[in-house]
């Protein structure tokens, strides 16, 4: 009886380890799916600060599709900006880009002649208002000379950027199966992955370092080659452009992806009273697991454009010139004065949902190269030096979680001397040492002669 009471002690013991093992598991992945998303990954930032209000399998290696071309953007504008390329050079097409752009409907595309002459301000439309691939692979070559040298700089963008979780074998997110037999980089079946963080923080650095993408990425219709035989009607892949089919608040881009392998993908960004945010949507599906319809994409990206608009708003969490309870001043040595007001140098401001701003309170960092042993500044101290850094961290100890590592720095800002304190001259230095000299020796006694007693 003792035995087997025994193993019944055990088994409860090892019953009971696995339900706690369990259930935070389950916390963890029900405060990490709040929103109900359906899809395998998804990201939700605030884009000033890169603050992440929602992630779902944000680190997740996923196919990108045609999120791709954000890459493919980014480094023809920054070849424009540089003078590399410019908008009105042309480029002639060559028997890749021909093959692929006749590839169409079924491949998204405006058809090129092969003995066509394009423009590449014409050519950055096709690609970034209709996802044309033919287009895509002209700027491609017309960047690096060829596909493959450009897959070698999307790579190194990446890296320079702090992506991680990325490889790119081509410029336009088609599995290399599609590109008609020119693929260079990786095997015949290899397509272009991304995690979901990694394909906001390119987002967030393609809208950041050149804004003007959004002014083509919100074109909801334009007409390729108009007023020629081969104009062709062109509609953004991007329904929820305010005028478009599932037209939401403030969306003004960025880019739809669709293949087999990556499923239905949606990198969305929308603005409305200065607040601007960022979501990713990878393989997203419908409530029975299905991804055909294209419509599902857009309804989840919905749930996480709601939930920002609705329970976030940017707060002025410290104004300019805030000084920090107790510590309002710092002592100051060889001075004029003894002491000196530090304040913040900016304001510190932040997205935070609703309710919820007394939450955060102030971390003062001072730069310990500017303070002695004793924790004082040495005269003299020019009004505006820098003395610290001022951030915000969460009452209940949780931490603020961020696109990038470095994230924490979008909310900090410099603590800086309120005024001027000039050194004090060397008679005054003198005598405060001769003061302090006979103050210690009388210490001395005074100490001395209470011993007695």
């Amino acid at each position: 009886m003792k035995i087997k009471q025994y193993r019944k002690y055990v088994a409860s013991f090892l019953v009971l380890i696995m339900v706690l093992g369990i259930f935070p598991s389950l916390n963890r992945a029900h405060a990490e799916d709040i929103l109900n998303i359906n899809a395998d990954g998804a990201i939700l930032v605030e884009a000033e600060t890169g603050r992440v209000l929602y992630a779902k399998n944000p680190d997740q290696v996923l196919g990108i599709a045609s999120m791709t071309k954000m890459m493919t953007e980014y480094l023809l504008l920054e070849a424009i900006k540089e003078g590399r390329v410019k908008w009105d050079q042309e480029y002639a097409v060559d028997e890749y880009v021909y093959k692929v752009s006749q590839d169409y409907p079924r491949l998204s595309n405006v058809p090129l002649r092969r003995d066509g002459k394009y423009s590449i301000r014409e050519l950055y439309q096709a690609m970034t208002i209709y996802s044309a691939n033919g287009a895509t692979i002209a700027i491609a070559e017309t960047i690096a000379g060829s596909e493959a040298n450009f897959v070698k700089m999307m790579n190194k963008k990446a890296e320079q950027l702090g992506l991680q979780d990325y490889k790119f074998v081509n410029s336009t997110g088609l599995n290399n199966s599609d590109l008609k037999g020119f693929h260079h980089t990786g095997n015949l079946e290899d397509e272009n992955v991304m995690s979901p963080r990694a394909t906001a923080k390119l987002a967030s650095r393609l809208i950041s370092d050149f804004p003007e993408v959004l002014e083509t990425a919100s074109t909801p219709k334009m007409k390729f080659r108009e007023g020629t035989d081969d104009m062709i009607q062109m509609e953004n892949w991007n329904w929820m452009l305010p005028s478009l089919i599932y037209g939401y608040e403030g969306v003004d881009g960025l880019k739809t992806g669709t293949t087999d392998f990556a499923g239905l993908c949606f990198t969305g960004t929308a603005e409305r009273n200065g607040t601007r945010y960022i979501t990713v949507i990878m393989n997203a599906k419908d409530e029975k697991g299905n991804n055909t319809n294209k419509k599902v994409r857009f309804d989840e990206t919905r749930k996480m454009f709601d939930y920002a608009f609705g329970n976030y708003s940017k707060e002025e969490l410290y104004p300019e010139n805030y000084q920090v309870k107790g510590k309002k001043t710092l002592p100051v040595t060889k001075g004029k004065e003894d002491k000196v007001k530090i304040q913040t140098k900016e304001p510190i401001t932040m997205v935070v949902k609703n309710g919820e701003k007394e939450n955060y309170k102030p971390k003062l960092v001072l730069d310990k190269k500017k303070l002695n042993d004793k924790g004082e500044l040495t005269a003299p101290i020019k009004k505006g030096e820098k003395i610290g850094t001022l951030t915000i961290k969460a009452e209940d100890g949780q931490a603020l979680n961020f696109l990038t590592e470095d994230g924490q720095k979008n909310i900090q800002v410099d603590v800086v001397a309120a005024d001027d304190v000039e050194k004090a001259n060397w008679f005054v230095l003198m005598m405060r040492g001769i003061g302090s000299f006979f103050g210690n020796v009388w210490g001395s006694i005074s100490s001395t002669v209470k011993g007695w007693f």
